[in-house]
């Protein structure tokens, strides 16, 4: 019975991890990579819209994003969000496309990556302990209204802190690579 409890977080243990994989893709370090601005939201057509869906987007050099947006008309749009969101890059119109050239990362650069990247983990580690708070309590609530046995609640326990564990490894591997990717001169 605790075993369907702990399969029912798993699927939201998944979403953490995946969203830890984005959330360190826009963390732009060594060679750029076009996941760096995909997601950034460009008002345009009365909405907003992610970047990915309003251009092609690629990485013709390691230090350049080149944007080819397919309408043309929206070009001045996808610049102005580009200035306005958090990556602090400078956007050159060149024709109907748009240039973004990375700076190389100096040592401050780095230590202030490394910051964000442990809140980015830190955020991730809180979502997956909540994740096994509720699920800890499901299974003392089948306990106290006599469902499962005490045996079976703390064998329920041991499994659901071995699902946390490897989780927790998971995104504690995600973390040594990016962290090695961002300190690699």
């Amino acid at each position: 019975m605790y075993q369907e409890i702990i399969n029912k977080i798993k699927p939201n243990l998944d979403k953490a991890v995946e969203y830890l994989k984005n959330e360190l893709n826009t963390l732009q370090a060594g060679r750029v990579s076009p996941s760096l601005v995909e997601n950034i939201q460009v008002e345009c057509y009365g909405s907003k819209m992610p970047l990915r869906q309003l251009a092609a987007i690629n990485c013709p050099q390691p230090r350049v994003i080149m944007i080819d947006p397919w309408d043309k008309s929206i070009i001045k749009d996808i610049e102005k969000a580009i200035r306005e969101s958090k990556l602090g890059l400078n956007p050159v119109i060149d024709g109907e496309i748009i240039r973004l050239i990375i700076p190389p990362l100096d040592e401050e650069q780095r230590k202030n990556l490394t910051k964000i990247l442990s809140q980015k983990v830190e955020e991730v580690r809180v979502s997956i302990r909540m994740q096994r708070e509720e699920a800890w309590k499901e299974i003392q609530s089948l306990y106290r209204d006599g469902k499962i046995s005490e045996d079976e609640k703390y064998k329920g326990k041991d499994k659901l802190q071995e699902v946390i564990d490897e989780y927790n490894k998971k995104v504690e591997e995600l973390a040594e690579r990016k962290e090695k990717e961002i300190l690699n001169v």
